[in-house]
């Protein structure tokens, strides 16, 4: 998930250290090791505009992208929700 999606869906009002608690979490999946053109080609979006170019791998990324929404009680906006909801009925 990237820091600036986190920051817009709730992390803005975290304390530093939670904040840096989040960034560096490798429990969770919201730290995956791309290359750069993907990451590069994801940069801030949330699965309402991007997703993987690997159609295996998608239920993987938003299964993913919930868990973590809801471990750190992150807002989810109307337009993520259908995608996410979309995307999850093809599991």
């Amino acid at each position: 998930m990237p820091l600036a999606e986190a920051w817009d869906s709730g992390a803005g009002a975290w304390s530093t250290a939670r904040r840096q608690s989040f960034a560096n979490d490798l429990t969770r999946p919201q730290l995956l090791a791309v290359t750069d053109n993907v990451n590069q080609s994801k940069g801030d979006q949330d699965p309402a505009t991007w997703m993987p170019s690997r159609s295996a791998y998608r239920c993987t990324y938003v299964r993913a992208w919930v868990q973590v929404k809801y471990y750190y009680d992150l807002s989810v906006d109307a337009a993520e929700k259908s995608a996410l909801q979309s995307h999850l009925a093809t599991c």
